[in-house]
Parts: structure tokens; sequence; C-alpha cells
């Protein structure tokens, strides 16, 4: 009998198993097991300088821009145990849960992967961080579920695979070169952060990375279109029948010369060409369109954000719901339900529909529909979960949001099993004036859309919007001149965004949502978000200026990361493939940093004097044969070359300096080893006796 141990990725996770399995250790169908559970990342990797030989320490640990870009092959890439604040707030290290489940897992003959099955790889990575921690020598096998109901744990625990070599899992050499570039971007970060304090400004952290630089540069941007928009009027000859339809040329913006004008004068003078015209070319056409797609978690959240939930709400309200199985797993990257996984849910639609408030009658498309349900994914399309609660009141455990949540998320899921939407498309022209036309849709039977709309739900709306007519087409129709102007910019918004980022499919739903939800909170928030209203704060204003132009904010080459990486995960590209992007983008971005730092000013106005940061230069030189650093200023005094020379020489100079009083007075001097909250630092030290 061979012995599993069954490596989940928190206890949460390790309960439902246990459910499935039939208790934390035991013997399932011939083979005994045991269950055990991390906490997340158990590891992390250690700081820059401790990656290095001691004599790079110095280099790897500045934020100074002359010591990067780092050279990323001398990184030892070297990961020790999370230390991290206990509920009593005393520190403590993750090597305690490490040498527990080491301990735990001696008599095992097989380690089972179970952690989260990550379209990412996360969950492949923390599982190996632990497994080479415990230096576990004996084979790997991985278990694929698409939730953690106990049929599909059920199913995975049959068909686990061998991935004992971890250089051919695929999941996890995916994972760690993204988090190997994630890591090297923090150059950029410090390169922001040092290049805005340098001008000024007193920002704690200028962070950027490979999603969030995209999403704060964009909104700045827009932001900054709005704040620039200058309503220019223009007049243009259209016609209007009985029923109130508009008859217009079709025309773009940029060809729109002798048709369009900027004086009204001329506008009225271009009319007198017209006058009225019966209707002809009447084109009436009966179509229909099945519903939407399934929601994205960051669809859903956009949605939400709308009702007063933030993101970070609705993350860690729908991870609850999913370690019950509420809802299904959140992080997943599919776009349809597998034909299981819809025979599964189809004996549940009527409970669900009732929960709702959805009419049963309504949903007599039971059968699956090719736009919704396709074999391949892993979890499939986020949806209700295996258990259909009571109520909707018991789901307030979870968090404020969880009603909302789920009611969103069954109606979206419901809407396939409503009949396709029946429209008629209706199209005209003039008779005198061809070139004049008109179309629009009436809606005969509405069905799915009774139910849930998607597109509805997710469209960034146009202000400027206006419902079609319904009443049919007229006989006649009569010219005016319509007064319109340029487009103003739309406001940012979650919706937005998540539009943006999803036309060039960068990230998944749960990675879009979860960056949104980290930058928008805390104290270093780069983002406010009011009734998914989105407004950049100050740091976030810095953090996008000074990313203008950078590869590491530019959508199309976040895309082609991305994309690199699922290669990597393919085999297709080695690991070293992402980390040469990472150094090129970092050596490319930082000389665009320096430059963008000049602007910030210019933008944002200058800094208030009391909260002036300015990043003091310091000098390089040697000491008794080590290479030391230390700053040029001191009480308001640069240290002239000749007087750098001789604190070096160990010398003791005289200088004039400015006191805590403002006045101005002289000291005696030399440069001395120092220590400030236990760490040592290189400085002038004057000497008040002399």
């Amino acid at each position: 009998m061979v012995k599993y141990a069954i490596l989940c990725e928190k206890a949460s996770a390790a309960k439902n198993f246990a459910a499935a399995l039939g208790g934390m250790q035991g013997n399932f169908e011939g083979n005994s097991y045991v269950i055990v559970a991390g906490s997340g990342h158990l590891l992390t990797l250690v700081e820059p300088e401790e990656m290095v030989d001691e004599s790079m320490a110095d280099k790897y640990s500045s934020w100074s821009p002359n010591e990067m870009p780092w050279d990323s092959s001398k990184l030892s890439w070297k990961k020790r145990p999370i230390v991290y604040k206990g509920m009593d707030g005393k520190k403590r290290s993750r090597a305690t849960d490490l040498a527990k489940l080491k301990k735990n897992t001696m008599d095992a003959e097989i380690m089972v992967i179970a952690t989260d099955v990550d379209p990412s790889g996360e969950g492949e990575l923390l599982a190996w961080e632990i497994i080479d921690a415990i230096n576990w020598k004996r084979p790997v096998y991985r278990m694929y579920f698409s939730d953690e109901a106990a049929p599909s744990i059920h199913k995975s625990f049959r068909e686990m695979k061998d991935v004992s070599d971890k250089n051919k899992d695929g999941d996890y050499v995916k994972a760690e070169a993204r988090n190997r570039f994630d890591y090297l971007s923090m150059q950029l970060t410090r390169l922001a952060t040092t290049y805005a304090r340098q001008t000024g400004y007193p920002i704690k952290s200028a962070r950027q990375g490979r999603l969030k630089s995209v999403i704060v540069r964009h909104i700045f941007e827009q932001e900054d279109a709005i704040k620039n928009y200058k309503k220019t009027p223009f007049y243009e000859v259209k016609f209007k029948d009985e029923f109130g339809n508009m008859f217009a040329r079709k025309v773009k913006d940029d060809e729109a010369e002798g048709i369009r004008f900027l004086s009204k004068t001329d506008g009225a003078a271009d009319m007198q060409k017209f006058g009225p015209s019966g209707i002809t070319d009447i084109k009436k056409t009966r179509k229909s369109s099945a519903p939407g797609a399934l929601l994205e978690l960051s669809g859903l959240a956009s949605i939400l954000a709308t009702k007063g939930y933030p993101a970070k709400e609705v993350l860690a309200t729908y991870q609850k719901m999913y370690e019950d199985q509420v809802v299904s797993y959140p992080r997943t990257e599919d776009k349809f339900i597998s034909n299981e996984q819809f025979n599964e849910m189809s004996s549940k639609v009527n409970q669900i529909a009732n929960l709702v408030g959805v009419d049963t009658s309504l949903l007599t498309h039971r059968t699956a529909r090719k736009t919704h349900v396709k074999d391949g994914g892993a979890h499939g399309a986020n949806r209700p979960g295996s258990v259909v609660p009571k109520s909707l009141a018991e789901l307030s455990k979870y968090g404020k949001s969880a009603e909302i949540i789920y009611t969103t998320l069954a109606k979206n899921f419901l809407a396939m099993y409503g009949e396709d939407y029946i429209y008629d498309s209706i199209s005209a022209r003039l008779e005198k004036y061809p070139t004049f036309v008109t179309s629009f849709t009436v809606p005969v039977e509405l069905n799915f859309k009774r139910i849930f709309d998607t597109s509805n739900e997710t469209k960034v709306k146009d202000d400027e919007e206006v419902e079609a007519g319904t009443k049919g087409i007229g006989t006649m129709a009569n010219p005016f001149l319509f007064e319109g102007a340029n487009k103003k910019p739309t406001k940012p918004s979650m919706k937005w965004i998540m539009a943006y980022l999803s036309k060039y499919n960068v990230g998944t739903g749960a990675t879009r949502t979860g960056t949104l939800a980290e930058i928008s909170s805390g104290k270093n928030a780069m983002l406010s978000e009011k009734k998914g209203t989105l407004k950049l704060t100050e740091t976030g204003a810095i953090t996008a200026i000074m990313a203008e132009g950078t590869w590491i904010s530019s959508v199309t080459i976040t895309k082609q990361l991305f994309d690199a990486m699922n290669d990597v995960g393919e085999f297709k590209k080695p690991t070293q493939y992402i980390i040469d992007i990472a150094d090129k983008i970092i050596a490319h971005d930082k000389q665009l940093m320096a430059k963008n730092s000049s602007k910030l000013v210019k933008v944002l106005g200058k800094p208030k004097a009391k909260d002036t940061f300015v990043e003091k230069p310091k000098t390089e030189g040697t000491v008794n044969g080590e290479v030391i650093k230390f700053n040029e200023v001191w009480g308001g005094h640069t240290f002239t070359e000749q007087e750098k020379k001789s604190l070096l020489a160990g010398e003791v100079i005289e200088i004039e300096y400015v006191t805590a009083k403002k006045k101005k007075a002289r000291c005696k001097g030399s440069l001395q080893k120092q220590s400030y909250k236990g760490k040592e630092f290189w400085g002038f030290k004057p000497d008040f006796s002399k």
C-alpha cells in the first residue's frame, strides 16, 4: 500500500480534502494518505544584497540609479522562510511551519501537490518551494482539480500525474520565471522613486510593475485628456422623420470636411441645399443573438464597483465563498464551462433560479450552447458552485458583497438557459439624398435579456448615447441643423480599465482585479475608487509620470511579456529568456525615468516645502582598502572636490554649516564609520570640541 502526503495550499483547502477523502489521514481506494497544508507562500526571495558576493552587497542594496541595472547573472535566487507578525504582534518565522511539514510527511512515499491549479502557476511555485525547503527526495505527483468538491477531488486522486522533475513541470517553470521577472522589476520602483525624490517629491514608493504600470499610466493619460478637453461645437445637416428617426451621412471625424462646419452660418448655408424627402429602401430583417459570455472575475468586480463594493472586498469575499464551494474557482482564465460541468449544474438550475428570483419559465434552453460550453479548460468559467445556499441571507457571513456576488454570478450563468434575444434590424435611406441613412433595432422577444444581459452590464456607456426609435420608419423626412461637439473623454472607471485590459488580453480576470485591489488600497495607494470611478492619488500621478514612454507601462509589450511567460511554461523558451527581457526593460526604462522626473514640477507643480525630500548625492572612494560611500552634503554644506579627497585621506577639515536654528557656524570634523538604528554607515562626523 502506497502512502501519499497530500500538500494543500492552506488549512481551508485541507479541510475540504479531508471532507472528500474521509479525514486528515486514512485510506482512499486502497491507498494510505495524510493531508498537510501550507499557508500560502512559506518562502520568499532574499534581499538583493543577500544574493550576491559580499563585495557587491552595497551595490545591490543601493537605490542609487548609478548602481542599476544589476547584473542579473550574479544573483543566486536564494530563498528564505517568510518572517511575519502573529495575531499577538510578535514576529514569527515560517521555518516552524516547514519543520512541522517535514515531520508530518516523513513516513510518506509520494508527495502530492494539491495546491490551487492556478493559470499563473502560483500554486505550483509555492508547493515546490516547500518541497525543496524540507529536502524531499522521493517522488512527487500532482492532483489537477476543477474545484474542491468531493467528486472533483476523487477524480484528481485517481488521475494524479508524476511531476518528480520540477524542471519539467511547466506550471512551476512558468511561475518561477514570472517570480524572477517581478523581483528584477523592483529596480524600476527604486529608479522611479529615487528620481522623484531627487526632484523634491517625498514619495514613499513609486511602484512599477508589469500590470500596475499599464493601469496607472492609462488612467493618467485619460485624466490628462479630460483636463485638456475643449468643447468644439460643429454644425451638420441631418434629417428626421415623423417618428423621430434620424437620417445622417456616415462620416468619420477626420473625413468630415464639407459635411460638418465649425460656423453655424456655414452650416445654415449648407442646409439651403436640402429640402424634404421621401424615404426608400426600407429593410426589415429578423435577427437573434445568444446570451453574453460568462463573467470573468474582473467583469464581476467592475459591475459590483458601481454599487459601492471595492475590488479588495469582492476578492476576499469571493475567496471565502469558494472555500465553501458556494461559487467556482476565482482565479480561472477559462471562458467556457465543460460538458461535464454543464451536466453537473443543470440539475441545480431551478434551485438557483428560485433562490435569486429568476422566473424558471424563462429557462427553456436546456441544451449546451457552443458559445458557453466547450471542453479543454481547467476550472471552467466563473459560476455558482456545487453548494446552493438555502437563502441569500445566509451568505452575509462571507462578507458585505456576498449576496450581490452570488446573485450577479447566478443570473449571468442562468442567462445561457434562456432563449436567444429576438429583434428586428431596420434600415432605410432618403429617396432624394441616398447618402442619408438610418438604422436601428426593435426588440421582439427579450428572452435571456429578462434574466441578465452581460453586454449591457459590462459595457462602458457613452454619455451621449440615446435610445433608438421603436415606432418603425416614417414616410417623409425634413432637414434640420444638428449641433454636435467633439466627444468628451470617458471618465476612468473599473469597467473602462477592465475593458481596456480585456481588449489587449493582458492578464486574467483575477490578475486584473487583484492588481486593482492592490494599488487602490493602503497608505501608499495609487488610486482611489468610489462606486467604480477611479482617480489617481498624488502617488499614482507621480508613478504615472515617471512611467511615460516606458516599456513596463506599454500594454503591447506587457502582452508580449505574458505570452513569453506562457511560452516558458510550454518549454518553447528558457527561463533565461524572461530574465533577458527584464534586463532590457530596466536598461531602457532607466533612461526615460531620468528624463521624466523633470516633468513632475511642470505637471504637478512644486512640492510643498515642508514635504520636500531630496535624495542626497553620494561620493564613492576608498578608505584603508575598503570601497565606501558618503553623503556629499552635511549641514547644508556641499563638500568641494578637495575636501572630499581630504576626507578620504583621513584628514580633519573645517567647514561652514547651518545650525538647527538656521544660523551659520563653523566646525571641524573627519570621515568616520558611524551607526544609526543598528545600521553602519560612513559620513562626516563633527568634533565640536575643536
